[in-house]
């Protein structure tokens, strides 16, 4: 079967580290917000054991960032989510889920306090900027929303905080999880969180100066040569096992915060003033339909590159949305919505992949 090429054009932006992931040898790019995400160097297998054992350096810089500027800058963010903020500071940055007016999630970004009367959304893929802006217009608040010129670089495995101590010095190990500080390079500071799209543990380097970007990304490479650095990307396989959500794949507007396994970030106290409190009231009232669950399918199967549907005694109760091989468990591992009817670990599904119906069965747990 021949593969598809991506057109490049300039629609489709690359980044300050593209020269950087081209001589590590990429195979494979995504478009994310607009920009290139690579997404296998190797092979999604071998990228997968190489991030759990080792590090990697990540081009994400299609995280983007949406800032908030102003005197009602934290007002306006607090619209956004019905996450309560009261823990956010400028050394601990948080997660959210961003909603719509009926409760739909709009993202799932890290929100960060980067200077006074400031904030980064640092946004998952979906045009977010938009939406804030109009929020901000029609409220006639005293904000300024832009995107920066801010390209996150990842550094993810179990070697981050030896690779990270060796070009930033030893206090970036006492990083908490989701802690946020400036570190200095080459006599500039760059803020770095104790965050990432993976569950091996790492960082990620939010880069403010492209000039620094290219000798960043070498500095880390040479002091990563005897750890065995790579380039990698967020990979499939860990990121299903580990039960990390893909906006746009697992979860849309068309799906609450609730039925995305995200009720720890919706407080109730926030649901009056935030953009579909109301809706979200109401489900945590009456209870969620359907649930994101871990599901395991026998058999061999095709690339997940649409929706599955999933049926229990000939009726459709729900869908995978990601599937991969796990040759660490041995199974097929996948994420999927499910009704409640059927939602329960251990029930037994079937799951129709566009290669024909595969057996399986909802999971206690991810695989982590």
């Amino acid at each position: 079967m021949n593969t598809p090429l991506l057109s490049p054009s300039r629609r489709v932006r690359r980044t300050p580290f593209s020269d950087g992931v081209e001589a590590a040898g990429i195979q494979a790019y995504t478009v994310y917000n607009h920009m290139l995400l690579p997404t296998m160097f190797n092979s999604v297998e071998e990228d997968c054991r190489h991030l759990k054992t080792h590090v990697q350096i990540w081009d994400v810089s299609c995280e983007r960032q949406v800032q908030i500027k102003g005197p009602d800058a934290l007002r306006l963010v607090e619209l956004l989510t019905p996450r309560d903020l009261s823990k956010m500071s400028a050394e601990r940055c948080l997660y959210i889920p961003m909603t719509d007016q009926n409760g739909g999630m709009l993202n799932d970004p890290v929100l960060i306090e980067a200077g006074p009367d400031t904030y980064w959304i640092s946004i998952a893929d979906s045009d977010v900027l938009m939406w804030v802006n109009a929020i901000a217009a029609c409220n006639s608040l005293d904000v300024e929303v832009s995107e920066p010129k801010v390209s996150p670089l990842g550094v993810q495995g179990p070697m981050a905080n030896e690779l990270m101590s060796r070009v930033f010095g030893e206090d970036v190990r006492a990083l908490r999880f989701f802690g946020c500080k400036k570190f200095a390079f080459e006599g500039h500071e760059f803020l770095i969180s104790r965050s990432g799209y993976s569950k091996q543990g790492g960082f990620e380097i939010y880069v403010d100066n492209n000039e620094l970007a290219m000798p960043l990304w070498n500095a880390l490479f040479t002091e990563g040569e005897e750890l065995q650095v790579r380039a990698g990307g967020p990979n499939l396989i860990e990121r299903i096992e580990g039960g990390l959500l893909s906006y746009g794949n697992d979860m849309t507007r068309a799906n609450t915060p609730l039925e995305c396994g995200l009720g720890m970030y919706v407080n109730g106290g926030r649901l009056e003033t935030c953009f579909g409190g109301r809706a979200l009231r109401e489900e945590l009232e009456a209870g969620s339909r359907q649930m994101i669950r871990p599901i395991a399918i026998e058999g061999v199967i095709p690339g997940c590159d649409r929706a599955w549907p999933v049926f229990a005694d000939g009726q459709q109760v729900g869908q995978v949305t990601s599937a991969a091989w796990s040759p660490d468990f041995e199974t097929n591992v996948a994420i999927g919505m499910v009704e409640r009817s059927h939602w329960d670990a251990g029930i037994a599904l079937e799951v129709e992949t566009h290669e024909g119906m595969r057996d399986a069965s909802v999971q206690a747990s991810f695989w982590k």
